[in-house]
């Protein structure tokens, strides 16, 4: 054989040999990606709960003390219950793979009905407030009912209704604010969620928080420990396949739909108690908020995947981001702009999880 042959043979024997350690490398990366990317389908939590971390030292590092101070912290906290609570029951409806455009409508007309009936009406609190509590329980199964038997996109059907109750909200309120004086002379009651409890160290916590958590705990429970939780999620990941297998899924999709306009007025009557009136034009963009905290916090838009500790972390990101650019003396329109970008990157991850994992 002669020398150019013999070159010739070695170098292509050294082109195979690096096209191998190349695949070789390639496929070690793909296998890094798809172990990472199934490791965040089985655990959807884990990058909001990252987000929240770094944000945390983040802004700690530019604000310093002020922002680790313990009031800080508990005012963050004060400041997602609203958005925490609606984004509880919007995680229960994006989890059938839908999505309820009026819970923020919802709340409102809910608390106008608590405050109007017991302090313009005369009614008394314990019949004015169930009324409240009826009203969302209402227009959450009218929702579901649209949704589940009409068959409707729910796109569709909550655009429409947030038009609908917001409408209601302001023919109810005429326009007009119940005042603080007026309720706290009349149903004080109506404002015991914003009551606070001192922890130490300059930090508060309000009974509206409280009252958060424990419907995160109790819905928490009911999605991970009752048949009616499992019925959600399989409704979400594929309803012909829940139908089969025996689940009513019309019946699933109303009882979350109504389920979700009782916890929206339950944060009517926390909204009250944190402003001190029932407004007609109090959390005008909360449903928006609650979605943001949805999707950040690792719930799929495409539904049968999420849970309720990424919503409160979602929730807990939202506050953190804008209250230390707050702290650090940027402007609201950064704020804003900084919570649109996570949630890019969030339906970004979501889409890139469901890709590889399906």
């Amino acid at each position: 054989m002669s020398d150019d042959a013999t070159g010739s043979s070695l170098a292509e024997k050294g082109l195979e040999g690096h096209d191998q350690a190349v695949a070789s490398f390639e496929e070690h990366n793909k296998g890094k990606l798809r172990a990472a990317q199934h490791f965040l389908h089985e655990y959807p939590t884990a990058v909001p709960f990252l987000v929240l971390i770094v944000g945390i030292a983040v802004f700690g590092a530019v604000a310093g003390q002020r922002f680790y101070a313990p009031f800080n912290l508990s005012l963050v906290l004060q400041q997602v219950t609203i958005i925490a609570t609606l984004g509880i029951a919007e995680t229960l409806v994006i989890l059938t793979a839908g999505i309820d455009l009026s819970v923020g409508a919802i709340m409102i007309l809910s608390s106008i009905v608590m405050g109007r009936f017991a302090v313009v009406y005369g009614v008394p609190i314990e019949i004015a407030f169930p009324l409240g509590l009826l009203t969302g329980i209402v227009c959450g199964a009218i929702n579901g009912v649209l949704v589940a038997l009409v068959k409707l996109p729910s796109f569709i059907v909550t655009l429409g209704t947030w038009s609908v109750y917001g409408a209601l909200v302001i023919y109810v309120s005429n326009s007009e604010t119940v005042r603080s004086q007026d309720i706290q002379n009349i149903a004080p009651m109506l404002q015991w969620t914003g009551n606070i409890i001192k922890i130490g160290g300059g930090a508060v916590l309000t009974l509206g928080a409280v009252l958060m958590i424990i419907v995160a705990v109790a819905v928490w429970y009911m999605l991970n420990w009752t048949a009616f939780g499992r019925h959600i999620y399989a409704a979400g990941d594929d309803p012909e396949a829940a139908r089969l297998a025996g689940i009513k899924t019309s019946a699933t999709l109303i009882g979350v739909y109504t389920l979700a306009g009782f916890i929206c007025a339950l944060a009517g009557w926390i909204i009250i108690g944190r402003i001190g009136a029932a407004s007609p034009l109090a959390g005008q963009d909360s449903n928006l908020d609650a979605i943001t905290a949805v999707v950040i916090g690792g719930t799929s838009l495409f539904g049968g995947r999420g849970s309720l500790l990424g919503t409160i972390l979602g929730a807990l990101i939202v506050g953190v981001f804008r209250n230390g650019l707050a702290l650090a003396g940027l402007d609201s329109l950064w704020q804003e702009f900084t919570v649109g970008i996570l949630i890019i990157v969030a339906v970004t991850i979501d889409q890139w999880i469901r890709k590889i994992s399906a």
